[in-house]
């Protein structure tokens, strides 16, 4: 007989997002060979190009000399060539830290059929193990429903799986967590102190409390960095399950649901399409880029359409 511990039970409770799975998701992540290139702003050699130029890796193009250039950089055999000074010109190579914001509050407890809170915690594993296969440094900030916990951005295996095991420890959290939580302007004001010029930002949540109070954080942020919005949903979210009576419960609490009711409907559905277009106008503001991920779909394929191989050829 195979014994098994109550940690073995959480590993694989589906509404804890496992370490193991999240682990796994690093050979998917292989796929994201697209993964964002933004302008670089920060004086660190790195792995990706900006626009910037100066004495860098990669050769840029010739072009007559102008004072203030690095005489060590003229050409000197187009110069006797064409008996004009001309200087070679190179393209930096600059680092972009990638930063994970991952909203694991109550509001994420909820799916009909996948929990947003572990889809969450998949895209985040995924970003990650992306972000370490371009060379990037990774790092990010978990947020729970009173505390959150930052993981320093680091080149390396083990800042992946300290972000991962992050991701696991708060998602358990949620089963048991009665606490008030924290608003997404918490969270925004907290992240500001973790973002570095240059930096990539990925924030994951349902952002349900996005509003006004947000934006001056939001713009604070895509000062610094690139600002994409990762919008987790669930088709429960989209419109209510079919006209019916219905026993409800927010685990302490417990009513009946009319979803006979047209006018209760239309409402219902009305408030998530207001909240997409506010989330899609935000990100427009910010110059950023917005995904959506409805919780029955499988994460990876979703990234890949922006971020995959095929997408790339295309």
């Amino acid at each position: 007989m195979v014994e098994h511990s109550k940690s073995d039970d959480l590993e694989f409770n589906p509404a804890i997002a496992s370490q193991q799975s999240l682990i796994k998701l690093r050979y998917g992540a292989r796929e994201l060979t697209n993964f964002p290139n933004p302008v670089a702003r920060q004086q660190i050699y790195g792995a990706h190009k900006s626009r910037w130029r100066g004495r860098g890796m990669d050769f840029e193009e010739v072009r007559i000399y102008k004072p203030g250039d690095d005489v060590r950089s003229i050409d000197w055999r187009v110069t006797a060539r064409t008996q004009v000074t001309h200087t070679k010109v190179f393209s930096e190579e600059r680092e972009r830290p990638i930063l994970i914001i991952t909203d694991l509050r109550g509001s994420m407890f909820f799916g009909s059929q996948r929990l947003k809170s572990v889809v969450a915690c998949e895209i985040a594993a995924a970003l990650a193990w992306a972000g370490l296969a371009a060379n990037d440094r990774v790092g990010g900030l978990v947020f729970g429903q009173q505390q959150h916990e930052d993981v320093k951005p680091k080149r390396s295996h083990h800042s992946v799986l300290q972000y991962i095991h992050s991701l696991h420890s708060f998602s358990k959290y949620l089963l048991n967590s009665d606490e008030e939580s924290l608003t997404l302007k918490d969270m925004l004001h907290e992240s500001k102190q973790l973002v570095l010029p240059g930096s990539t930002l990925f924030i994951i949540s349902d952002f349900n409390d996005l509003n006004d109070k947000c934006s001056k954080h939001l713009f604070d942020i895509a000062r610094l960095a690139r600002v994409n919005f990762c919008h987790v949903y669930d088709d429960l979210e989209i419109d209510l399950p079919p006209p019916s009576i219905y026993a409800v419960s927010d685990g302490k609490n417990k009513m009946l649901l009319d979803s006979r009711n047209e006018s209760l409907r239309q409402s219902y559905a009305h408030s998530f399409r207001t909240r997409s277009d506010e989330i899609k106008n935000v990100n427009e503001k910010l110059g950023g880029h917005l995904l959506t991920f409805n919780t029955s779909e499988n994460i990876i394929s979703i990234l890949g359409r922006t971020y995959g191989k095929r997408r790339r050829r295309a």
